[in-house]
């Protein structure tokens, strides 16, 4: 992407004065709905004891994590389209938002959108997936709820002018054609999974068996893992951890999301310097999204990378509150 969105403020002032609070529709997406509960199914079946469950599973899980979930969704979604925080040769963007695609998250511009969104209203009304009102909702519940606001040319002609200009972004998004491409991807992996298993195993009955947990680990554990620590980022870092900044939100450093992230977990960071594309602050805050930012930079395929800068009055106010020994998952005063 080429183009700069609007300009996001950690510490601009919030007016939520007409702005309803989207928990307050109980409407279900019915369709989306049914999806997680079916996904979540498929997934149980891949611990069952001397037939799924397998030991290569967890590692094949945590590489598509890198892959789908931290330059997908990490990398692309977040901090290239919403933040603009570094730009890559076209095929490389392209790359990472078909890789954000099959993470099944929505399609790009649903998504930037929504994360534009939480970042104007951060923890007030008008915050699409707040877990100050109760944790469930801010994990997942938001997203088979309606938000009529979502729906509206409007909201995305106002969060994300920037992006509706883009053919690519806009063909992914009309008529969610997005999940066609995440369906060709399952049925690549499947395919993968299968004839690997049909060149290594002698009988039809061990090749069957790899490919159905092939199937199972690479792409229905590892896309209910990406949904959790992406909605982690959303819950618990917004409950849990500690503050470097005081900014206008309850947002928190958790070290446990941002290991399973691969660096997403540093929230407060994030919510303090929002474009920049380091997320890891302090020398120990270890960011795995943005080293391989760094290493694309080193090799000429990465440039104009947003250094960390964070606003001088929040800094300021924050070593002087000392914000680092916040306990609470409450909002500052």
């Amino acid at each position: 992407m080429t183009t700069v969105p609007a300009p996001l403020s950690a510490s601009a002032p919030l007016d939520n004065s007409t702005v309803p609070s989207p928990s307050a529709n109980k409407k279900r997406i019915f369709w989306f709905y049914a999806t997680i509960i079916l996904i979540h199914a498929l997934a149980l079946l891949a611990f069952i004891p001397g037939y799924t469950l397998v030991w290569w599973g967890l590692p094949l899980v945590l590489v598509g994590n890198f892959i789908f979930g931290s330059l997908g969704i990490n990398l692309g979604y977040h901090r290239m389209l919403t933040h603009a925080a570094a730009k890559f040769p076209q095929p490389l963007e392209r790359l990472w938002v078909l890789l954000g695609v099959c993470s099944m998250e929505g399609s790009p511009l649903w998504w930037v959108c929504t994360h534009r969104m939480h970042h104007q209203h951060s923890d007030e009304d008008g915050d699409p997936h707040s877990p100050q009102e109760r944790f469930f909702w801010g994990h997942m519940e938001w997203i088979y709820t309606a938000d009529p606001r979502r729906q509206k040319l409007d909201t995305y002609a106002k969060y994300v002018p920037d992006l509706m200009g883009d053919k690519f972004l806009r063909w992914l998004h009309k008529g969610e054609k997005w999940l066609w491409v995440w369906a060709g991807h399952v049925v690549l992996l499947t395919a993968l999974g299968f004839g690997a298993g049909f060149l290594v195993f002698d009988t039809n009955s061990a090749a069957l068996l790899f490919g159905v947990q092939w199937f199972l680990w690479a792409v229905v554990v590892r896309t209910v893992y990406v949904w959790h620590i992406t909605w982690l980022v959303n819950s618990a870092a917004h409950r849990w951890g500690y503050r470097n900044y005081n900014t206008n939100d309850a947002s928190r450093n958790n070290w446990f999301v941002a290991l399973l992230t691969n660096g997403e977990g540093w929230h407060n960071n994030h919510h303090a310097a929002p474009r920049a594309c380091s997320q890891g602050h302090r020398w120990w805050e270890i960011d795995l999204t943005f080293t391989f930012v760094r290493l694309l930079q080193r090799l000429g395929l990465a440039w104009d990378v947003v250094e960390v800068k964070v606003p001088k009055h929040i800094a300021t106010s924050s070593a002087a509150a000392g914000a680092m020994t916040l306990p609470s998952h409450t909002p500052e005063p």
